[in-house]
């Protein structure tokens, strides 16, 4: 078919090129005339003329239906089953809003992308009980009624539970979205916080491969398959990946995109086509680009279109024009997009309005989905995306279909029903729609035995999740014993303790070669440029280059097989290889140990997002905030320096987080989470903040281990004496803490007991614990929350200073029975010395040392004077701003 030559001046030679280019094609192949496209465009180029080439396709589908694969099956039982589960999802989410609570749901994304998923279901979606792991799909968030509905035909899940849609307190109910956290045995990701699905795809296909690389696992033909809305391309995360994806040729990737044309209040792109945008950004990072828009019912029009009239306006017309079409109907497309020409009219005259109407679109129309999933199975050397073209609420009728609310309905008026029930057949008659009531096949009708076929023959039931998990032997912690040891007069720093562990975890003969270090372009900022020889960086095309370093002992050395991921300059792609390395347990049947290195203040702070979906689907693995605190990071300044990340972490109620002082310390911390993670299968995972300062490290002191994992243990005890205080610290700032309690001792005549709060988080959750028992059981015996335990027997004031904000440690006031000071760095962060930064925000020994005796003033122990002498003494100035107020 000729496209595009209404204006042109010498239609036979056109004729000529085209008929050349066909002839090349047939004969020759497709490869042979991309070539000579390729060399006629470099010519152009070479002789002046620009760049002729397009990153965009005319608007129609990329597969000719004479290349279309065919469906294999029973296309009418497929269009029924298809039909029970569009009607109970539609009557899931009408039955929970059918009472005063409104619990909400969503009817409309599911109505447009119904039969993407259906043939998904029926012919491509692999489940656990083949010869390889299932595949990983990730289903659009808004479209769970839809699975649901599914599961209930294949009998997983009961009328009682629909019927809970969105009540699950109890614990008899679904999940509004896919939750693995509330549903672990059936969803396998989080997607409902748009643009996380498609990063997290990305990654996982890139891990997979990483994995199948260093023959950890068989990916076979393994697909990750991602449904995403065309407005949810605007989320950043959504494209920000893709290049990866091109770059690395993920051929085990398909992104589907639900090409509706509306976001949640209108159009996506109104002005313009969403489509042609997506599909030259797609093209340009070197994807595969399936475009699949219009259904077979064009096909006839389309052989018509002998002169390119019809093509024209497909290309011409806005997307806010395609979404009047059909919300307004056959007469309104008839005038509005037919007639603009004449000859296009008089294509349709025979065709009624309904016709017209019923010109269905690509992602409507199985044979056209089939054809365009086919093809992406089969295609090697890119990852694929197909832009199917739908329409938001299809079949809902006049009071949803394509309408700018469309998105939020909830109900469909008992007119509109009774058109659904009819377009759909679904036996029911008048009476029993008003109830809405679910619709179940027997199970020896035709359609539940077709349906339990194919799924059997695609290996299983879908969407499941793993359970169970291939369990780790774990080195016992005198493994580590170097770490466990002081360091004498040598100096170094917790990060530097951390990377000494790792070095000894990689050579463990029965896990080392799970872990997985995962750095964004800092290892050297982090001291680990030692592991990139000893290890290797991943490359999925090895090393085409020699490294200019390559004489030097650290020189950076890529690897086919190579352990650690370097991901580059980009936190989120990194938390999503972290995140598909923590979830392979359950994913890919392979335990892994990930380590995300990362600068503190960089980490929670720009992907919390996609750290709480870790908690959500359970991953395990250890985030290390790698140069953390305020005032441990001199003179980088306000956007580095961290105070308030373990504020952050938590907030995830399956986060563990640890601010270790000492390499003792962080050892007993990260082997006990390895065996608690990787042996014992709990669902965690750890934050642990290091440090790039460097000082002496103490032996560990005996029987510390409990009180370690704990979050508080005694490291210093004073003598007995009538002025005596209790410290805590924590990170680098327990290092003021203990020479505070030299001053209090030498100069003031106050003894200190020193504690070393590991996580002043893990005492908070115990203490909460506690509390709610004792308050739910007010006749048994009251427990005692650990940190009181610890405390209520010693003697004078307690006096908290962290490298954080103070809520970090005022969050244990409540379970403190003393006076309780606390210091901590509220504020914006600033460049100078760790010296002067620990002074301005108040934190160092000298700031301690006065809220210690300012407590003991408060208790009638010693007088005002003496507070005075010392902040004089310290050059300590009330009439000081405060910090976070400059």
């Amino acid at each position: 078919m000729q496209d595009h030559i209404i204006d042109d001046i010498d239609p036979v030679e056109t004729q000529e090129w085209i008929d050349a280019l066909e002839s090349v094609a047939k004969n020759e192949g497709n490869d042979r005339a991309k070539f000579l496209l390729q060399q006629l465009g470099r010519k152009a180029s070479d002789i002046g003329m620009g760049n002729t080439g397009s990153i965009t396709t005319p608007y129609r589908n990329t597969i000719a239906p004479k290349d279309e694969a065919r469906m294999p099956g029973d296309l009418f039982v497929e269009r029924r089953i298809r039909s029970f589960i569009r009607w109970n999802a539609m009557a899931m989410v009408m039955r929970a809003n059918d009472n005063k609570e409104g619990l909400g749901g969503h009817i409309a994304s599911f109505s447009s992308s119904a039969t993407l998923y259906d043939i998904g279901f029926n012919h491509f979606f692999r489940g656990n009980e083949g010869d390889q792991d299932a595949d990983m799909v990730f289903f659009q968030g808004h479209i769970s009624p839809g699975i649901y509905a599914r599961a209930y035909l294949e009998g997983r899940l009961t009328e009682d539970q629909l019927d809970n849609f969105r009540r699950e307190v109890d614990g008899k109910g679904l999940s509004s979205y896919p939750h693995p956290w509330l549903m672990p045995d059936f969803w396998q990701f989080p997607t409902v916080s748009m643009g996380l699905g498609p990063i997290q795809a990305i990654y996982q296909a890139h891990v997979m491969r990483y994995l199948s690389a260093r023959d950890l696992i068989n990916r076979g033909d393994r697909k990750v398959w991602a449904f995403l809305g065309d407005g949810e391309c605007d989320e950043p995360e959504s494209l920000g990946a893709i290049a990866l994806a091109g770059r690395e040729q993920l051929e085990n990737l398909v992104f589907v995109i639900n090409c509706n044309l509306q976001r949640l209040d209108g159009p996506v792109r109104g002005n313009g086509k969403i489509v042609q945008e997506l599909e030259g950004v797609f093209r340009g990072a070197g994807w595969n680009v399936i475009k699949c828009l219009w259904g077979r019912h064009w096909d006839p029009l389309f052989e018509k279109d002998d002169k390119g009239l019809l093509q024209k306006r497909m290309d011409e017309v806005c997307d806010g024009e395609l979404q009047n079409y059909k919300a307004n109907g056959g007469a309104y497309t008839r005038e509005h997009f037919f007639g603009k020409y004449p000859e296009l009219l008089e294509m349709v005259k025979d065709m009624s309005d309904d016709d017209i109407m019923n010109l269905n679109r690509g992602g409507h129309d199985p044979y056209k989905v089939y054809a365009a999933y086919e093809s992406a199975m089969n295609h090697k050397g890119q990852p694929t995306v197909i832009l199917a073209q739908t329409v938001k609420g299809y079949g809902t009728g006049a009071s949803g279909q394509a309408k700018n609310d469309t998105h939020s309905m909830k109900k469909v008026a008992i007119d509109d029903l009774k058109d659904f029930r009819d377009r759909f057949n679904i036996p029911l008659d008048d009476e029993q729609l008003k109830e809405v009531p679910y619709y179940h096949p027997s199970p020896d009708s035709p359609e539940m035995k077709y349906m339990f076929e194919r799924r059997k023959k695609l290996g299983g039931f879908y969407p499941t999740r793993r359970t169970e998990f291939e369990k780790l032997e774990i080195p016992t912690l005198d493994t580590f014993a170097n770490n466990l040891k002081g360091s004498g007069e040598r100096e170094l720093s917790t990060q530097m303790s951390l990377n000494r562990f790792l070095s000894t975890l990689v050579k463990d003969k029965n896990m080392g070669n799970r872990v997985v270090p995962i750095v964004p372009d800092e290892a050297r900022t982090f001291g680990m440029e030692g592991m990139f020889r000893q290890l290797g960086i991943y490359s999925s095309v090895g090393q085409r280059y020699t490294p200019h370093d390559r004489d030097q002992i650290m020189f950076y050395k890529e690897s086919k097989t190579g352990q650690i991921l370097e991901e580059g300059i980009n936190e989120a792609g990194s938390m999503s290889a972290w995140i598909a390395c923590a979830t392979s347990y359950t994913n890919n049947n392979c335990t892994m140990v990930p380590f995300y290195i990362f600068y503190s203040m960089f980490g929670f702070q720009r992907v919390m997002d996609l750290i709480w979906a870790a908690g959500d689907m359970q991953a395990r693995g250890f985030l290390i905030g790698a140069t953390s605190g305020r005032t441990t990071l001199n003179g980088e300044g306000l956007q580095h320096q961290d105070g308030h990340s373990h504020l952050m972490a938590q907030m995830i109620p399956n986060c563990v987080s640890y601010d270790p002082t000492y390499g003792f310390e962080l050892s007993v911390i990260v082997q006990d989470g390895l065996r608690r993670m990787y042996q014992e299968g709990e669902n965690r995972f750890y934050y642990i903040t290091t440090m790039n300062e460097n000082y002496q490290h103490p032996d560990m002191p005996a029987g510390s281990e409990e009180g370690i994992i704990k979050g508080m243990y005694l490291l210093e005890e004073g003598k007995d004496a009538d002025l005596k205080v209790q410290l805590m610290g924590c990170g680098t700032i327990l290092r003021e803490v203990r020479e505070a309690a030299v001053i209090l001792r030498e100069e003031f005549g106050v003894e200190s007991d020193v504690w070393s709060t590991t996580s002043l988080n893990e005492l908070r959750r115990d203490a909460m614990a506690v509390e709610r028992n004792n308050m739910l059981n007010p006749e048994a015996e009251p427990q005692v929350a650990y940190v009181t335990e610890c405390l209520k027997d010693r003697a004078g004031p307690v006096i908290a200073s962290t490298d954080y904000m103070r809520i970090f440690a005022d969050q244990l006031r409540a379970y403190i029975p003393k006076t309780y000071k606390v210091l901590g760095t509220d504020g914006f962060g600033r460049s100078d010395t760790r010296t002067k930064l620990r002074s301005f925000f108040e934190v160092d020994r000298y700031y301690v040392t006065v809220a210690a005796l300012k407590a003991l003033q408060e208790e009638g122990k010693i007088e005002g004077s003496v507070v005075a002498k010392a902040m004089k003494k310290f050059n300590i100035n009330p009439e000081k701003p405060a910090p976070w107020t400059v």
